[in-house]
């Protein structure tokens, strides 16, 4: 994953702008089936996605039962949009390769929390994310 400094701005056609969005979202019933192998491909999935779309990842932790995601977006995506993306490709790929998702009746809640941050809370969203794992 490339590294991106949160503070600069995206310079899109006729637009200048700084969308940082704090996605969190979970599986169905808050079940903890994002480990190991699970994980590591959700993660690629998710990197695909925001590559094909030129959303720029500056944080990502995926834990056991939800999923923690700080990208950059362009003006013209919007936060629906995006989480409508991400689930549709993960659950797809994940149900098909990790048969034991099939028990859940679907991978995601249709659910999702996402806040704006600006280049002054920046820091403390990647903070709150990086400890996540501790």
């Amino acid at each position: 994953m490339a590294k991106f400094s949160p503070d600069e701005y995206r310079h899109e056609g006729n637009a200048v702008s700084l969308l940082n969005y704090h996605f969190v979202f979970i599986p169905k019933r808050r079940k903890k089936v994002l480990t190991g192998a699970i994980a590591e491909r959700l993660q690629q999935i998710i990197c695909d996605v925001c590559n094909e779309n030129r959303w720029r990842i500056i944080a990502m932790e995926i834990m056991p039962d939800h999923v923690h995601l700080f990208i950059n977006a362009k003006p013209t995506d919007n936060p629906s949009q995006i989480m409508n993306k991400i689930k549709r490709r993960a659950s797809c790929f994940l149900r098909k390769e990790f048969p034991e998702l099939l028990k859940l009746p679907t991978l995601w809640t249709p659910s999702y929390f996402v806040s704006t941050a600006g280049n002054i809370c920046t820091e403390t969203v990647k903070h709150y994310i990086a400890q996540q794992r501790k």
